[in-house]
């Protein structure tokens, strides 16, 4: 901290040469000072200090004067200097080299200077607290409002404009209530505020209290105030505030009127803005700007052409508008035809160039015209970084922001959340953390878009043990099935860091709620989700398209179907239901939790795209819904909608469990022959799953052997699960060996081949495996089910008798048990992989998790109602034949989400068909 010695008694004649000057008579010093004020004002500080010395008197204003100029430029030694030799300080000379120290950021010297006033008066203080707040020191500005012998309104608004710029809004409403006289800079700065955090409402509902208290706003509080009513996206108020301007004269002020038709523009109500623009009585280059943007924003750029071509003077903005335009249209050669008229195209051209190359995927040519900008500043480096994560080279973006930031070049919020998400893309949570450090440095990490990308970072970001390769017998688990989230897989998500960020935002918008949830939807918590999504609702936010298919994956991953229904109703409420995505996000949330409403939802949709195809495909290959996937699949040819990978993944998956060999087949060539598709690891691991339950098992490793790709962990997975079916010893041995050579930690591959001799009484086998999983400190994985009753979720495990209830449901299941076996049921012991008796075998089946769970339902569930159970595992032979009896007798229809697919029993048979 720099410490300037204070020197009360030096001489003045330092300072005052005796020159043969002109006269001193007072008006000649006042002409002086003038003079010395607006060189200053120029930057011109070596002449006014020129213009001080050939003074041969001066008066207290002549000091100040100059001591201004040299604390406005950051010459702070100099004004010290001169500040010491002044014997005559007056309290403005000791407040103007304050404010110059707090101007600069030294507030600590500035409070030295403060407490060494020989006096104060109310501006002194204003000062010192104004410094603190500028500089972010909001505590130490409130004590010192508090010790504060007498305030003036601008003392409360420092501190109101402190609090507002912060986000404090709590703070501010409360110095704000307790203000006695207000005026039009404490109703803007508390307005403002608001809107800042988005809380357009409570900035709406004070502009009306405003007027109600009789005062007049300004031209800048009624600019603020449109934003609030873009905000609440309602044209009415925008109407509504047209009038009360034309009342208030601003009717021809060019800035309102802009901001009018702004309002209009970003709240839909384009048709409106176009009719305000041409009865506009004066227009500036903003409004043309605006309202071409507009135009081609929303689709209309025949209309944007017509009135670039109407704009008598067409200077840089205005053809910059118009090139943007263009490029976000995709016409990219009319865009540079622009660009290369202009004669001095201005920095915002240029960043206008490089982001529409960017956005349309011309990344090199984004590149070339970047280094081409004779001076960069923040926003090209953003629109080049942003670029590049936009088509997914994350990497370059964060070497390019590493330069940004070697460049010495001031980072803005744009440009940290772009390599925030390059982060989040690539995983490097190390860099992230160091970009969170400069966030931090620069104050960035409160703007709302930093916060968002921190939260993206740290929810994504994850340590993942073991990801079973399991998943990808599943059919492309992404596209096809989420497993639950106790599924034993370990995610470590970095949500304590992604709450942190989310709780020290001092302004959370709807993309800040939505990454929050998300972050938790992806980790599992699902009840902490939608505890944010309730929280969020009750602050008056509302959540956007986003958000709610958050929640939906969120009922998807958990099989809550009644919830996901809830969801559907709200999406009705908040207008959503013609959103395509939106859409596609009920058709699989649907799929997921077993209803057949996907199916539905998906006959309802007035319109479809190629994600809608894929996810009812998925739907049905999840469902064991096979030959209505190739239906499906015959109508999307006939609606000329040309299928992709996953389209082919999804049909391969529904061919496999429905049994559909040569119709598999024939897909699995046509992809190649047809449609120019090469076949990926996925769909050769369908095709092995199809040929190996079909048990066509030499087929199976055939193709394995001679396919295009490498084959990966989850293909020999596939096949070994088709040598337990089988009982092949022999194929199923040797494809083990492999797989324990590829993957030495996964506990899957073990738990097959010891099933497959358990199943042939193999027990010495069975021994060696399980001492080899020690040996190699590899854990099998428990087996959970779990059903929901009235809101709550209730877990079981293979012999659980934790359960508060496991009497009643013991008995219930002895019950049960006899009544089956009297009609027929024959447990299958094949399932038990141990080596103990007959009877003991059956006692271990009567304690299968998904039997527990089933009459656990069966207890709390009316009669006839369905029972959903899911799964972490895949279902025994035995369990699937006892849900096939309680269908059947119980006159329930159950359906069972396993680690694998859907199956609905009903009446005795499951829509797996018994293959599966």
């Amino acid at each position: 901290m720099i410490r300037y010695r204070l020197f009360h008694n030096r001489s003045f004649s330092a300072f005052s040469l005796p020159l043969q000057g002109p006269s001193s008579t007072p008006s000649h010093i006042v002409q002086c000072n003038q003079k010395i004020q607006r060189l200053t004002e120029l930057g011109r500080v070596a002449d006014a200090r020129h213009m001080f010395d050939s003074m041969s008197h001066r008066d207290s204003i002549s000091w100040n004067s100059m001591i201004t100029g040299y604390t406005q430029y950051g010459l702070l030694h100099e004004a010290q200097t001169l500040f010491n030799a002044f014997q005559r300080k007056n309290i403005r000379t000791w407040t103007i080299l304050l404010s110059g120290y707090a101007k600069h950021g030294l507030v600590d010297d500035a409070r030295f200077l403060f407490e060494s006033m020989p006096e104060r008066n109310v501006v002194s203080w204003n000062a010192m607290i104004s410094g603190y707040v500028k500089n972010g020191h909001l505590k130490r500005a409130r004590e010192l409002f508090d010790q504060m012998p007498e305030r003036s309104i601008a003392s409360w608004n420092s501190m109101l404009t402190g609090y507002c710029h912060c986000g404090m809004m709590s703070e501010a409403r409360e110095v704000f209530d307790q203000m006695e006289e207000r005026n039009c800079v404490s109703w803007m700065a508390v307005v403002s505020g608001y809107v800042e955090i988005s809380e357009y409402r409570e900035a709406w509902n004070l502009f009306l209290m405003m007027l109600t208290s009789g005062m007049r706003p300004d031209q800048a509080l009624f600019v603020v105030i449109l934003s609030a009513a873009t905000g609440l996206n309602e044209v009415g108020l925008v109407d509504c505030l047209r009038t009360v301007s034309t009342k208030m004269g601003y009717e021809g002020n060019v800035a309102v009127g802009t901001a009018v038709l702004n309002a209009y523009t970003r709240n839909g109500g384009l048709d409106h803005a176009v009719k305000f623009f041409e009865t506009m009585p004066e227009r500036n280059e903003y409004s043309w700007t605006t309202m071409i943007a507009a135009l081609s924003q929303c689709g209309r750029l025949n209309d944007a052409i017509s009135l670039y071509e109407r704009a008598a003077e067409k200077g840089v903005a205005t053809r910059t508008a118009m090139m943007t335009a263009y490029a976000r249209n995709g016409r990219l050669c009319k865009a540079r035809q622009i660009f290369d008229q202009i004669q001095n195209p201005n920095v915002v051209t240029w960043n206008a160039m490089v982001a529409g190359y960017a956005q349309n995927g011309m990344l090199e040519e984004a590149k070339a015209m970047f280094f081409r900008i004779p001076l960069r500043n923040a926003a090209s480096w953003a629109a080049m970084i942003s670029g590049f994560v936009q088509n997914g080279r994350s990497r370059e973006a964060l070497k390019l922001f590493a330069e940004l930031h070697r460049s010495g070049t001031s980072i803005n919020h744009s440009s940290f959340t772009s390599a925030l998400f390059a982060c989040a893309n690539t995983g490097d949570v190390g860099i992230g953390r160091q970009i969170h450090s400069l966030t931090i440095k620069t104050s960035c990490q409160s703007n709302s878009f930093v916060g968002n990308g921190l939260i993206s970072l740290y929810a994504k970001c994850k340590s993942v043990e073991d990801m079973s390769q399991d998943f990808v017998i599943m059919r492309a688990r992404d596209y096809i099935s989420r497993n639950s989230p106790i599924t034993g897989i370990s995610e470590y998500h970095m949500l304590q860091e992604a709450q942190k960020v989310f709780d020290e935002m001092p302004k959370r918008d709807v993309v800040s709620w939505t990454a929050i949830i998300s972050a938790y939807e992806q980790a599992g918590q699902v009840a902490i989700a939608f505890q944010l999504f309730l929280e969020m609702l009750a602050r008056g936010m509302k959540p956007n398209e986003l958000t709610v298919t958050s929640l939906l994956s969120a009922c998807g991953c958990l099989g809550a179907r009644r919830l996901g229904e809830q969801i559907h109703v709200l999406i009705h409420k908040l207008g959503l239901n013609a959103c395509l995505f939106m859409c596609n996000s009920l058709v699989t949330m649907y799929f997921r939790c077993g209803s057949l409403d996907g199916l539905c939802t998906f006959e309802e949709m007035p319109e479809k795209d190629l994600v809608t195809w894929n996810a009812v495909l998925a739907g049905c290959a999840q469902n064991g819904l096979g030959k209505e996937a190739i239906k499906i699949f015959e109508r999307m040819q006939a609606a000329g909608v040309l299928p992709n990978e996953i389209s082919f993944l999804g049909l391969l998956c529904a061919c496999s469990h429905a049994g559909l060999v040569e119709i598999g087949w024939s897909y699995f060539n046509s992809m190649s022959q047809d449609y120019g598709i090469t076949p990926l690891v996925h769909h050769y691991t369908c095709m092995v799953d199809l040929l190996g339950r079909a048990g066509r098992l030499n087929e199976a490793e055939s193709l394995i052997e001679n396919m295009l790709v490498v084959p990966d962990s989850a293909i020999w997975k596939a096949l070994l699960g088709a040598c337990r079916i089988h009982r092949d010893t022999k194929l199923g041995q040797r494809v083990a060996e492999r797989l324990l050579k590829m993957e030495i930690q996964g506990s899957g591959t073990y738990v097959l081949l010891s099933n497959m001799y358990a199943s042939q009484g193999m027990w010495e086998k069975v021994q060696e495996i399980r001492k080899s999983m020690k040996n190699n400190g590899v854990t099998k994985e428990p087996a959970i089910s779990w059903v929901q009753i009235k809101n709550k979720v209730h877990y079981f495990r293979i012999g659980d008798k934790r359960h508060n209830e496991f009497e009643e449901i013991n008995s219930k299941l002895h019950d049960l048990y006899r009544n089956f076996k009297a009609t027929g049921y024959v447990p299958d012991t094949n399932f038990v992989l141990h080596d103990v008796e007959e009877e003991q075998k059956q006692d271990e089946l009567l304690y299968h998790s998904e039997k527990l769970a089933v009459v656990y339902g069966i207890m709390h569930t009316p009669s006839g109602s369905p029972i959903q159970i899911l799964k972490n595992l895949r279902i025994c032979g035995d369990c699937h034949s006892f849900m096939k009896f309680i269908s059947k007798i119980g006159q329930h229809k159950i359906i069972i989400r396993d680690g694998n697919r859907f199956h609905h029993f009903q009446d005795g048979y499951c829509s797996c068909g018994d293959y599966w």
